[in-house]
């Protein structure tokens, strides 16, 4: 790992340093790109196969619940074949079944390539978010990792600029070419390849992780309590938003008739308040630290969602809350590439971050399918109100389990306490 103590600048990055960056940064936000395409043309396949919004739902909950495979299964190789060969791996994965998805004739047959998607979907961000969590050094680990993590949001307004071209103008091979343009991912394996390096911390760990399965070290005694609170929080922070932004347009449109859900404006501005929640974040949590900035972002997306759900709003209304709703809903992601990277040990850290953070995003697969079937009893009100407060409070209650990492340097020795 590089250790200069004299850099604090976000983007002075050494030769080292760059390259890993760079391909997280593309690899995720192009990720963004790929699983935004679903959720742009939610409303048409739901038309074109004749679903319901159970099977709809089901379509991003598959994605999610694989994904959770994926990482798991994407951090435990990480740790054994190490970290670049692994993140191309998941590039080509769900690069390939974005666009296969494009060519699905049936429901069943998206639902088999959405899965598939998911794999690789869940794999980037474990192992991408190790590679840069192990190459930079702890002052500056949680504002270059929120950068990355704002990279989701470039490439959602990425896909809903394609969205604007592709939609209006290719009729009923519209949602195909959405897809279809998903394989563009799939040419950022070639830089991964050929510039980005091992982190050296890994490499001095390597002989260890590939003497055992890094997985079943997550359940060892002294590494267990953090596998366990990690995953709760995971659960908490991405069933609130997976529940949210696929749900909340409907809800806004439907039920409050307002005219400007899916305009250019609000999903503009929803997208400029997750890429700032996503930077501001990162820089908070190096200054406040790791627990502090996941209970500040966690109990104002609650608010948000109250405010949404619970109060009579205009357009004008909804649009002002669009920004600190994407503000905070996505900006508590950025917390989780530092502070899973400094709670696992070197050993296993790819496994661990993997695991925790898809057991998270595997449990919120069901939050679209759960909200769409209470709905059709309670409303989308009741279902959105409820549902997503309570998520966050989950966030809250794991942070009491879990120690403050701040400032803590992933060196050989220090990482293996860390895990202790």
């Amino acid at each position: 790992m590089v250790s200069d103590p004299e850099r604090t600048g976000l983007l002075r990055l050494t030769s080292r340093e760059r390259p890993a960056f760079w391909a997280t940064f593309m690899g995720w936000g192009l990720d963004g790109f790929d699983y935004m395409l679903y959720t742009l043309v939610l409303a048409t396949l739901i038309t074109v196969f004749k679903l319901t919004d159970a099977q709809g739902g089901l379509l991003g909950t598959v994605t999610l619940a694989v994904s959770a495979l994926g990482g798991v299964i994407a951090g435990t190789v990480a740790d054994r074949v190490g970290r670049v060969r692994t993140l191309a791996a998941a590039i080509i994965l769900y690069s390939v079944f974005t666009f296969l998805s494009g060519l699905a004739t049936s429901y069943s047959m998206l639902l088999v390539f959405r899965g598939f998607e998911g794999l690789g979907f869940g794999g980037e961000w474990a192992v991408g978010s190790v590679l840069v969590a192990e190459t930079v050094a702890s002052r500056y680990r949680g504002r270059l990792l929120g950068l990355v993590q704002g990279s989701w949001a470039i490439g959602w307004g990425v896909a809903v600029i394609a969205s604007f071209l592709i939609l209006p103008n290719l009729g009923s091979m519209g949602w195909r070419a959405m897809f279809w343009i998903g394989i563009l991912p799939a040419i950022l394996v070639f830089y991964v390849l050929r510039h980005v390096e091992e982190p050296t911390i890994w490499r001095e760990r390597r002989k260890e992780a590939a003497a055992g399965v890094s997985f079943f070290r997550l359940f060892n005694r002294n590494v267990l309590r953090t596998t366990v609170f990690t995953s709760i929080l995971a659960v908490g922070a991405q069933s609130g938003y997976y529940a949210i932004f696929t749900w909340l347009p409907t809800y806004l449109k439907v039920d409050r008739g307002l005219s400007v859900i899916g305009s250019g404006p609000y999903l503009l501005l929803i997208i400029l308040g997750s890429f700032i929640g996503y930077l501001l974040s990162g820089y908070i949590t190096d200054v406040l630290g790791r627990k502090l900035n996941f209970a500040i972002f966690a109990i104002c997306s609650g608010v948000v969602i109250l405010l949404y759900t619970h109060f009579q709003i205009s357009n004008g209304t909804m649009l002002a809350l669009s920004l600190p709703l994407g503000f905070f809903a996505s900006g508590i992601f950025s917390g989780f590439g530092p502070y899973l990277a400094e709670l696992f040990p070197t050993s296993a850290r790819g496994a661990g971050q993997g695991f925790a953070y898809n057991f998270g995003r595997g449990a919120a697969a069901f939050a679209p399918l759960i909200v769409g079937s209470l709905a059709g009893t309670y409303g989308l009100a009741g279902a959105i109100s409820v549902f997503g407060p309570a998520t966050y409070l989950l966030c809250i209650i794991a942070l009491l389990f879990l120690p403050e990492t701040k400032g803590r340097e992933l060196t050989a020795t220090a990482a293996e306490s860390a895990g202790a």
